[in-house]
């Protein structure tokens, strides 16, 4: 097994937007993901990995292919039993406790190996229900990190998008279905160079952030000088890092805690609303997003009450691939500049 230390999310350099998109959907999956579009060699994957790392412990049933939840979903856990089985479980079912996982779904992921495949043979001479889980077991109450996820069959990606919503998936097959909980923090890494995703799947990831090479030469070399300093003692490196992890850790678990209690008064809601017409969104799930994000900012800052800067704040992360296109123009960087212009065209 290997035990080496994870490069430390804190002692990333720059990458902002990213690294607070991330932390976003830690603190509420219910931000459908985040898609990341940047050109390779840009700490991408290093931050999926590193957040995950510093994440508490969670506790699951032992050898429980669904990755169920002791404390909340047992009566998941006992009917799942029942249906494969044809009896509850015999004995209190064991628990222990594990770190959170990043799920890396391969390119060349069929539906089935996604979803999971039932076995009707089995079915049919037993009577039970043979279930072979797939990545979305695998991803409940994981990270699912899907990198170029514009090279994925289309249909795939749209399964993945349904889960990420709706937090169940169905396995179907013949008639016969069998459903389990897929509640997961999403990711989403492409290079736009390799070509699009199709504007209906862009529109499906909460949030959207595009990312590039640093360009000033003083944190370029910090960034060597970190690295040169993990590669030649991994953990002398994470050991200097470990006070502001810890303090991350603790802040990203304070907000899921504070963000039910998270409060936006109404003149708010038409800021909103306003800056999704102003930029020319279609539909409405940018606007929800949008309220979810900004609830979550304040979350995140410790607060009940949403404030205006929290919905300038999501706006950047949540409409950029919302924002209508003319053919060949590439997604928005700026949503604030691209109000004004269009404010100022008026």
């Amino acid at each position: 097994m290997n035990n080496r230390p994870i490069y430390p999310f804190t002692a990333i350099v720059g990458q902002e937007k990213m690294k607070l998109a991330l932390m976003l959907n830690v603190v509420n999956p219910g931000l459908s993901g985040v898609l990341i579009r940047g050109e390779k060699g840009t700490a991408k994957s290093t931050a999926v990995r590193a957040l995950a790392d510093i994440l508490p412990e969670i506790a699951v049933f032992s050898e429980d292919p669904f990755q169920l939840d002791p404390e909340s979903e047992l009566d998941v856990f006992t009917e799942i039993r029942l249906l494969t089985q044809g009896h509850p479980p015999e004995a209190c079912p064991e628990v222990s406790k594990r770190k959170v996982r990043v799920v890396e779904l391969p390119v060349g992921a069929t539906e089935d190996r996604v979803v999971g495949t039932l076995d009707l043979e089995h079915a049919l001479k037993k009577g039970e229900k043979r279930i072979e889980p797939g990545i979305l077991a695998q991803a409940h109450r994981n990270i699912l990190y899907v990198d170029e996820v514009n090279l994925l069959d289309d249909h795939v990606v749209d399964v993945l998008l349904d889960s990420a919503a709706m937090g169940v998936n169905t396995i179907e097959r013949e008639g016969v279905s069998f459903s389990h909980p897929a509640r997961f923090t999403l990711v989403g890494t492409m290079n736009p160079e390799e070509g699009e995703l199709r504007p209906q799947l862009l529109d499906r990831f909460g949030l959207c952030v595009n990312i590039e090479g640093i360009h000033r030469a003083e944190d370029r070399v910090t960034i060597m000088e970190r690295r040169a300093a993990f590669d030649l003692d991994p953990e002398g490196f994470a050991a200097r890092w470990i006070a502001e992890s810890e303090a991350l850790a603790d802040r990203l678990l304070i907000a899921r805690a504070l963000y039910p209690q998270v409060e936006v008064q109404r003149p708010l809601l038409f800021e909103i609303a306003q800056t999704c017409l102003e930029v020319g969104v279609d539909g409405h799930r940018g606007d929800i997003i949008m309220l979810k994000t900004a609830k979550t900012l304040a979350a995140l800052d410790g607060r009940t009450k949403v404030e205006s800067a929290d919905i300038s704040a999501s706006a950047e992360l949540v409409l950029p691939h919302r924002v209508r296109r003319q053919p060949l123009m590439e997604i928005a960087d700026n949503v604030q500049a691209l109000r004004k212009r269009a404010l100022a065209g008026q």
